[in-house]
């Protein structure tokens, strides 16, 4: 978790290069340390071993999606202070559906607004007591 002596830091965890270069790029002006992973098994990987202090992750993935990411970040006690965004193209209705069921902290649906992913987080990073300004 974020202290007064580090930044807080996130993954973005989407397969799309692109996608993951617009979230950092929107993310940049809080001064977040800003992790990645191109698929699902990386993912999990860098939640295990960095914890950071939220993901913005992306359902569809290779070898691990989303929900089977956050289903595990839920069930581990020692995740529990993890803030999940879900970043998804399913479909609105889906997304309304499994997003909260799975325990994520926000969704949006794709195509979303970069300023509403950067206000997310900021409120994901404030509640985790890290300090966007």
């Amino acid at each position: 978790m974020a202290d007064a002596q580090t930044r807080p830091r996130v993954l973005l965890a989407d397969d799309d290069l692109e996608m993951r270069q617009l979230v950092r790029r929107a993310l940049g002006p809080l001064g977040c340390e800003i992790l990645e992973a191109k698929n699902g098994e990386e993912a999990l990987e860098t939640v295990i071993v960095e914890q950071p202090d939220a993901v913005v992750l992306d359902v569809m993935m290779p070898v691990l999606n989303g929900w089977e990411i956050l289903k595990y970040i839920r069930g581990k006690p020692t995740l529990a202070h993890i803030k999940v965004l879900m970043l998804t193209g399913v479909g609105k209705t889906v997304n309304e559906l499994t997003a909260p069921l799975y325990g994520a902290d926000a969704y949006l649906d794709k195509p979303f607004d970069l300023d509403e992913v950067r206000e997310v987080v900021a409120g994901f990073l404030k509640d985790a007591g890290g300090d966007e300004d």
